[in-house]
This record gives structure tokens, sequence and C-alpha cells, in this order.
């Protein structure tokens, strides 16, 4: 049976559930998909890095039971106080990259690096940052192609729903000609909150309280967020090539309690919304912007932090896909499901395995 062995770049709340899942449902996963899971090394702002490639790797369970900020690998076996990313990335034997740290939205670093330097080394790379698939994703698909590897970034879009590989592997003779979508979902659930009467300073403090809104919410309420997810669902689906130049992009914190209540006594609802079309030309046309749906709209329904987006198809019309679009554990779930593709492509000779190791 095959084994990957795994480095995780990042390891606040997406990279430390992925660590809760192999350690709590590993031998499940094993016996279920057919290969088996290592950590190998782990990289982390604050912790280090730590590395150990002998015996079962490292032992998670340990690092799970201590708090995010109480973790420091520096006085550990093959541990170091500095994160060391790019030695890791490079030199460390490992078979995928699960890269998770932040990114900057106007270039896509520090993540843009970690995955060039794992496609770089060789090595298949999976992340959950929109930066770098939104502004450079045909350049390191490219890049991965030449190097045998495979590049993976469901996350990017709706968490673990999987909207990226339903409509590449399940719209197998569909036109897909555009999408439209609810792809942020503390923006979401503010709206929700002022259609209750609340205020929108109100409905962000409580959508922070809940864990819904970052510290700073800017990149949800003024829809940079999902600007992101437009370019990669419309560069990924509808074939496109489009900049955040070529997105123009309006927020909700503009709308008022009042504009949504009037809006939900004329039967119609505000929500983000994400979309792109294709024209007769070729030429894709997208944005992001509030709109005012009416009830019958396939969107309209979808309310707090849940996610949605209508695929419109020439033969099935509108075909909707829901589901979560945030979430630690979620996420966590899309990485996975990265993994599990790849190592679906590497039994199938469609893609190379660098180094699968047999347990």
């Amino acid at each position: 049976m095959a084994r990957y062995d795994i480095a995780l770049i990042g390891f606040g709340g997406v990279n430390r559930a992925l660590a809760e899942l192999i350690a709590a449902r590993g031998d499940g996963l094993e016996a279920e998909l057919g290969f088996a899971l290592r950590v190998v090394a782990i990289t982390d702002l604050r912790a280090g890095s730590l590395v150990r490639t002998d015996g079962d790797g490292i032992a998670l369970a340990p690092l799970l039971a201590v708090a995010p900020d109480g973790l420091d690998f520096s006085g550990m076996p093959g541990g170091s106080p500095e994160p060391r990313n790019e030695w890791v990335i490079r030199e460390v034997p490992a078979d995928i990259v699960a890269e998770a740290t932040f990114t900057n939205p106007t270039d896509g670093e520090p993540a843009l690096s970690h995955v060039r330097w794992a496609i770089e080394a060789g090595k298949h790379v999976c992340t959950t940052n929109k930066g770098p698939v939104a502004l450079h994703g045909p350049a390191l698909k490219e890049l991965a192609r030449q190097a045998g590897v495979s590049f993976e970034f469901e996350g990017t879009v709706m968490s673990g729903t999987p909207v990226l590989r339903t409509a590449r592997r399940m719209f197998g003779g569909l036109a897909v000609n555009g999408f439209e979508g609810i792809m942020n979902g503390t923006s979401n659930y503010v709206l929700g909150r002022l259609e209750s009467g609340l205020s929108f300073a109100d409905a962000v403090a409580e959508a922070q309280t809940l864990g819904y809104a970052e510290a700073d919410p800017t990149a949800d309420v003024e829809g940079y967020d999902v600007q992101l997810k437009v370019m990669i669902l419309a560069n990924e689906v509808l074939g496109a090539e489009l900049t955040r130049a070529d997105v123009p992009c309006t927020g909700i914190s503009a709308l008022t309690a009042e504009d949504v209540r009037r809006a939900a006594s004329e039967g119609l609802r505000w929500k983000l919304v994400g979309s792109a079309e294709r024209h007769a030309d070729g030429t894709v046309v997208a944005r992001v912007a509030p709109v005012a749906l009416p009830a019958e709209h396939p969107l309209a329904g979808v309310s707090g932090p849940t996610n949605a987006l209508a695929f419109h198809t020439d033969l099935l019309g509108t075909v909707t896909v829901g589901g979560p679009g945030a979430g630690r554990t979620e996420t966590a779930y899309a990485l996975l499901s990265d993994v599990i593709g790849i190592h679906h492509r590497a039994v199938s000779g469609t893609g190379i395995l660098q180094e699968a190791r047999r347990g």
C-alpha cells in the first residue's frame, strides 16, 4: 500500500485540523482510501519547525494536546525555533506539501513562494490560499506540468465544498456559460442580520464574536475575498484569463438596515454576488456586487455563513451547489480531498508520483 509523506507549511487552524484528521482517522482513512499518510515536517511562524522522517514520522497527538499559542518546536528532537519554510519545502524528503499560511491578495506572497518552491523541488503541493491561484495560477500550473507534479487548490473557493472538482469532473458534455454565487459567509451572515434590524456595525461585531469575521473584516465585507474566488472560478471553469482589474468589486458596507428591510418587504433579498458570464465572442465578463435577488432565484434562500454557487449550463440549465464555505475542519477536508486527487492520478497513471513510498 502506498504511503505519502506530508510537510505541513503553517500550523494554524487549517493544517492543525488536517493533523487532527490524520491523527484521529488515519487507520480508517488508510482502509477506505488505500493509502497511508505520515506527517514528516511542520513549520509555523510562532512554533518554529519540526522534522522527523524516521519511523512513524511526527507524533501528532502530543502536539495537538498543546494549545496553539503554547506550541514551541525548538526543544523537541528535530525541532528548530525558526520556521525554515524554504529549507523544509526544498530539502526535507516529502511527497506532498500542504500549504496553509497567510497570503497577500496583491502579490500572493508568501504562499506563492511556498507553492513554487515545492514544485521546483519535484513535490506535489496543495494549498488553501487564494492569492497564488488567482494571481499566478496559469504559470504555476504550467510549472507543475513541466515538473510532473500536481498543483491542487480545491479549498480556495468554497472551503471543503468541491465546486472546482464538480465543474471539472461532473459537467462532462455540458457547456458552462457562466456562474453566480454567494462565496463569502461573513458578508452573507451580516446581510441576514441587517434583515433582522441590526446596524451594519453591530452585525459585523456579532459576526466577529461568532468567529465568522476576522478582526479586520475589510476583505469580506468589501468583496475582495470574493473577487479572488471569481477570478479562480472564471479562469478554471470558463477558460478566462482574468486579473483583478478585470473584476470590478463593490462590497456591502454602503447598504443600510433600511435598504435591506425595504427590499425584504418587496420580496427581495440582498446578497453579495460574485458572477462571470462568457459571451458569444468568447470574452468573459465578471463582477462582484450586492444584488437584490427575487425569492425564486436559486441563491435567494441561502442564509447565514453558508455558500452556494449556481452554474449556468446549456443542457441542464442552472445547477446549484451549496455547502460550508469556511471553517477549519471543512477547509482541512479540502486539503485531504486534494491528497486523494493526487493519489487517484498516481494510481491511474495520469499523474506522476515523485517517490511514492511503500508502507
